[in-house]
């Protein structure tokens, strides 16, 4: 069974910076890519960041280019969200998911596991 437990959400000043953790279970992290999205109130879940099973490819969305960085430690099953210089719109519940295979996925039907959210907000 393919679990993804979100962590490090919080609440921080603009100018901030947050790490989110995603640790999945032992098995099936393995040749996947991984990703990570945000969804605020009223609006649909769009993409942020996502990273092939090597690290060799790393796309982001245009709002958060620059200031975030997304990473995987592949023995320790964990895929890594830096965020930095944080803006009052980067407030959002942010999901990290599992795609179906080792790609560069940027659409939500690309991935076939889903964490629980954690939040984050950003005061100005």
């Amino acid at each position: 069974q393919v679990q993804l437990v979100e962590s490090g959400g919080g609440l921080v000043q603009a100018g901030g910076s947050l790490r989110l953790s995603c640790v999945a279970s032992e098995g099936t992290f393995a040749g996947h890519g991984m990703g990570w999205f945000r969804q605020s109130p009223g609006k649909e879940r769009e993409f942020v960041a996502a990273i092939t099973w090597s690290g060799a490819s790393t796309p982001y969305a245009d709002s958060v280019k620059g200031r975030f960085t997304i990473s995987r430690d592949n023995a320790k099953i964990t895929v890594y969200l830096q965020m930095d210089s944080l803006k009052p719109e980067d407030t959002a519940v942010y999901y990290c998911a599992r795609s179906r295979r080792d790609m560069v996925a940027l659409t939500t039907w690309e991935y076939d596991h889903w964490g629980q959210g954690t939040q984050v907000t950003v005061s100005s």
